[in-house]
């Protein structure tokens, strides 16, 4: 049995995530990290630190010592220490928003960008642009806070984090051609949002394919 180790640096995007493995890739053994003083620590900084990149290297090396297969990064504020990760890393890291990203850079010029956390949003950001470049496209990225969004998941308000969200996608839907929802715990709010005018993309299924695409490139 494949074993595949996910590092979380909060509670929320655990079971997210567990429901796309269970749906893409039943027979995978999964094996939970997680450490809620990252995200707490990038937030406090307002920026991702070398302590910070320095324990996500570590994670993912005890990942690798637990016998994974291959390691997901489950955070969108730490994705850039995850790439750092790789050079210290023998088997496949795989960035649970990197696919997301290249498939709003295909889906159009016009790309919004929804967040709770500003920590978020700013490494989202980079991400799709590189993506862009990597791409030889021009885009536009369009930014867009959810206010106190991630404060009333904190809170256990998931009505209220739903709400602010939602709102502010809508705000943004009618002045790009994709939004992209940049932190997975928003994942569950797409069967909400059927009614808008443009594609919605979260991070939870397309990162657990990439791992499944990992996987099958093992052999």
């Amino acid at each position: 049995m494949r074993t595949v180790v996910v590092v979380h640096t909060g509670p929320a995007t655990i079971q997210p995530i567990k429901q796309q493995f269970q749906q893409i890739l039943p027979d995978v053994r999964v094996i939970n990290l997680m450490d809620d003083s990252l995200l707490n620590d990038v937030m406090a900084a307002g920026h991702l630190t070398e302590a910070v990149t320095g324990r996500i290297i570590t994670y993912m090396q005890v990942g690798q010592q637990m016998g994974a297969d291959v390691l997901l990064n489950a955070c969108s504020s730490v994705g850039e220490a995850a790439s750092v990760a790789r050079a210290a890393i023998s088997i496949p890291v795989i960035k649970i928003d990197d696919v997301m990203a290249e498939r709003a850079v295909a889906a159009g010029t016009r790309i919004g960008v929804v967040a709770t956390v500003r920590t978020t949003l700013d490494p989202t950001v980079r991400l799709i642009k590189s993506k862009a470049a990597a791409a030889g496209r021009s885009i536009e990225v369009k930014e867009a806070l959810a206010e106190g969004g991630f404060q009333a998941l904190l809170d256990g308000n998931s009505e209220l984090h739903d709400d602010i969200v939602k709102r502010t996608i809508q705000s943004l839907s009618d002045k790009v051609d994709v939004i992209v929802l940049a932190q997975v715990s928003m994942a569950r709010l797409i069967p909400l949002l059927a009614d808008l005018k443009v594609p919605v993309l979260s991070s939870p299924q397309s990162g657990v394919e990439a791992v499944r695409e990992a996987l099958a490139r093992l052999g």
